[in-house]
C-alpha cells in the first residue's frame, strides 16, 4: 500500500526516546515538532503572507456579500476557510480511522468554496 508509513505513531511509543529529526531543537520542547507539524505552521505563514502581499497588490477594500449573507473581505474569507479546514481535520481524525490526506482535499474544496461563494 502507498499510504503505510503515513500511519500515526502508537500510544506506546510516546514516552520512548527517538532519533534526533531535522525540525528537533532544543529550545522548543514543548511541542512534537514532526514534519507535518512544521509544514502546518509554515503553511499557515505562507497563508498569512500571500494574502498580505495580494490585498497591497490589488487592495479588496470594499467587502463582498455572500450566499450567508455576511459582508466578508478577502481575510474574512481566509480565517473562515481556515478555521473550517481545521474543524474538518478534527473532526476526521475523531470520527473516522482513515488517511487524513482525504481530509485535506475535503478542506482544499472547502476553501475554493468559500473563497468563491461566501
Amino acid at each position: 500500500m502507498i499510504f503505510t508509513n503515513l500511519q500515526a505513531a502508537s500510544w506506546d511509543k510516546v514516552g520512548q526516546a527517538q532519533e534526533k529529526g531535522f525540525f528537533d531543537f532544543d529550545f522548543i520542547t514543548w511541542m512534537a515538532w514532526t514534519w507535518q507539524t512544521a509544514s502546518f505552521f509554515i503553511f499557515i505563514a505562507l497563508c498569512i503572507t500571500g494574502m498580505y502581499i495580494w490585498e497591497k497588490k490589488v487592495p479588496g477594500g470594499t467587502p463582498r456579500r455572500g450566499i450567508l449573507g455576511l459582508d466578508t473581505t478577502r481575510g474574512d474569507r481566509l480565517f473562515v476557510s481556515l478555521l473550517g479546514s481545521a474543524f474538518i481535520h478534527l473532526a476526521w481524525l475523531g470520527l473516522t480511522d482513515m488517511i487524513l490526506w482525504i481530509a485535506t482535499v475535503i478542506s482544499l474544496i472547502y476553501a475554493i468554496i468559500v473563497f468563491r461563494y461566501v
